[in-house]
């Protein structure tokens, strides 16, 4: 039985990511109001190791089992529990300690154990957006019957949100979400056949993992918070509109059918969306930098270039057709993504590649949860074959 506390117990999936990181910042700073219950990583068994030990958790996932024995010889005399495999991952959030999943996994990865998160009944503080591209429909509608909230780490699905608290009653025109351009805004498709992974790798706003950072470049990364935007606040395409803000200051907009909008603003500082999914409904104090109008006196916005990026047309494309289509698009994303990462192919096939295999993958319009599984499965090969 879990001791009352006024601390909400958190477990922490991809503690050693870029989110990862930054959610154990923010603990740090509120050790009265949060407590880490569980720490899970995919290899990176230094680092947490290191969080293990400062934070310790009532237990810890390392998925590659390679790792296991080296972590669980270090953290058994601490007490604290070593896991290892993806299964853990689905075990560990459904620990009766724990009150409050975040998911800052990379990729299809999150997938499963957000569901047994959510059947388990805890509320899930949402950084993997590829959780809702994949399976929008099924994770919601779980959620909606399990009545667990799902609370947008994303900063901009976060803007929207905190822009939408006191008018959930009232209807959503339309919703912008903002996006910096990434390192590459404005270069014609001629010259983006040279980009190198060193100039992809380089994101002029936003400090984020290696996968991230080459979605934004490639603007995947803006059509695949359109979808999760589809699912978290159940809008339809034509009601999603992106626009380039290469200062990363308005993070989204909500547009209300009296045409009144609303912004929310801030430095580009992902432990504030981070913090408030954490603390919802209250805001708590907190260090971060402050944002000065004086330092920024030009905002400005433009439109996205779709036909030169065409992994936010393929994006949009997606969220129209429904079914298991976003589900093969991420798929494919996810091996093209790591295939540019490792010099086997060229900036402008990323979304090619996404496009062969979005086209040529197995349709299916109300698709189950082994239905995802196979689709995810059968794109993954087909975007390899591609590859090579």
């Amino acid at each position: 039985m879990k001791e009352p506390s006024n601390q909400k117990r958190i477990a922490l999936l991809g503690s050693t990511g870029s989110i990862g990181v930054q959610a154990l910042d923010v603990i740090r700073q509120n050790k009265d109001k949060f407590k880490v219950e569980v720490l899970t990583a995919y290899s990176n068994d230094e680092l947490l190791l290191e969080q293990a030990l400062e934070f310790k958790p009532n237990a810890v996932v390392i998925v590659d089992e390679e790792k296991y024995e080296y972590l669980s010889e270090r953290l058994w005399k601490e007490g604290i529990k070593t896991y290892t495999g993806e299964e853990s991952l689905s075990q560990v959030v459904q620990m009766e300690e724990v009150e409050m999943v975040l998911t800052a996994l990379v990729g299809y990865a999150g997938l499963k154990p957000t569901i047994a998160a959510i059947e388990a009944k805890k509320a899930i503080a949402l950084a993997n957006k590829e959780t809702l591209v994949v399976a929008g429909e099924l994770i919601t509608d779980l959620a909606n019957k399990n009545q667990v909230p799902i609370l947008p780490v994303d900063s901009e699905h976060s803007a929207i949100f905190q822009c939408l608290l006191g008018e959930f009653h009232n209807k959503i025109e339309k919703i912008y979400l903002t996006a910096s351009g990434g390192p590459f805004r404005g270069w014609s498709a001629e010259k983006l056949a040279t980009v190198t992974k060193e100039q992809a790798l380089k994101h002029p706003n936003w400090e984020m993992g290696a996968k991230i950072t080459i979605d934004s470049a490639t603007l995947m990364n803006k059509g695949l918070e359109v979808i999760e935007a589809k699912w978290l606040f159940d809008l339809k395409a034509n009601q999603i509109d992106t626009i380039v803000h290469p200062q990363s200051i308005i993070h989204s907009i909500v547009q209300f059918e009296d045409g009144s909008m609303k912004a929310q603003m801030g430095l580009p500082d992902m432990k504030l969306p981070i913090q408030f999914a954490m603390t919802y409904p209250d805001r708590i104090p907190a260090n971060f930098p402050r944002f000065n109008f004086l330092d920024y006196p030009q905002l400005t916005f433009e439109k996205a270039d779709r036909s030169t990026f065409k992994n936010l047309d393929l994006a949009y494309e997606a969220l129209e057709k429904g079914g298991t289509v976003a589900c093969a698009l991420n798929a494919a994303n996810e091996i093209t993504n790591a295939a540019f990462l490792q010099e086997k192919i060229g900036f402008l096939q990323i979304a090619e590649i996404n496009e062969k295999v979005m086209s040529k993958s197995s349709f299916i319009q109300k698709p189950t949860l082994e239905d995802y599984v196979n689709c995810n499965q059968e794109a993954r090969i087909l975007a390899e074959s591609l590859c090579k």
